[in-house]
């Protein structure tokens, strides 16, 4: 089994040998750069796991504004909440990177539900952290400026895909200028001018889709 699925929720209440079969049903897949993997109103019927690269998820709204709810990486799953409730997906997924998914039916993962309830307690944790995170950002487009957000983003994204150097922490977010600004919830512009400034008090360097953050004490009392 992949080292990515290993640390999934659903595989945390599993012996070997379940987790073996369960393994064993999912397929997998390499996409390219841009590729949707599903639209927002389209039928859900499979769950995913990034194995490889970055997914985004994002929702738009009536004239063609769009909203990036989360970046997503290796060991992360998406799609799982039609398995609870077989409506419309209430989101649309695009690989951001050349990325590796693997998938599993809906009728596969059910029996298993079923037999092992521990596995459903694991995955409603797994939905209700991303409950709690959807109303911290919630919060954040009510309470914060957008410097502070963009200062909360940029460590999220650093927990997720930082890479320690000498000089700070780089990170490799692979996201377009417009993107970023998507996932603050503020215009270009305005995320163009906070990044600015931060680059300018020296906390951070920016090198196209990477950031280098030199000073993440200094980010994260700007993020509260």
């Amino acid at each position: 089994m992949d080292g990515a699925l290993a640390t999934l929720p659903l595989f945390a209440a599993l012996d070997e040998e379940a987790a073996e079969v369960l393994g064993n049903a999912m397929t997998s897949r390499a996409l390219v750069r841009g590729h949707v993997v599903f639209r927002e109103g389209d039928t859900g019927d499979r769950l995913f796991v990034v194995l490889d690269g970055k997914v985004k998820i994002s929702r738009a709204s009536s004239d063609g504004r769009e909203n990036l709810l989360a970046v997503l990486g290796p060991g992360e799953m998406f799609g799982e909440l039609s398995l609870f409730d077989p409506g419309p997906r209430t989101a649309t997924a695009t690989a951001i990177t050349d990325c590796t998914l693997a998938s599993l039916d809906h009728d596969d993962l059910r029996p298993v539900l079923f037999e092992r309830p521990g596995v459903a307690v694991n995955l409603l944790r797994a939905l209700a952290e991303r409950l709690r995170r959807t109303n911290e950002a919630m919060a954040d487009l009510v309470f914060s400026d957008v410097p502070g957000r963009v200062a909360k983003a940029l460590l999220d994204l650093a927990d997720k895909f930082g890479e320690d150097e000498d000089e700070g922490t780089r990170v490799r977010h692979d996201l377009t200028q417009e993107e970023l600004a998507q996932f603050v919830g503020a215009s270009r512009e305005t995320v163009n001018k906070a990044l600015s400034e931060f680059a300018n008090r020296g906390w951070l360097r920016i090198e196209g889709r990477t950031v280098v953050l030199i000073a993440r004490d200094r980010l994260a009392r700007r993020a509260r």
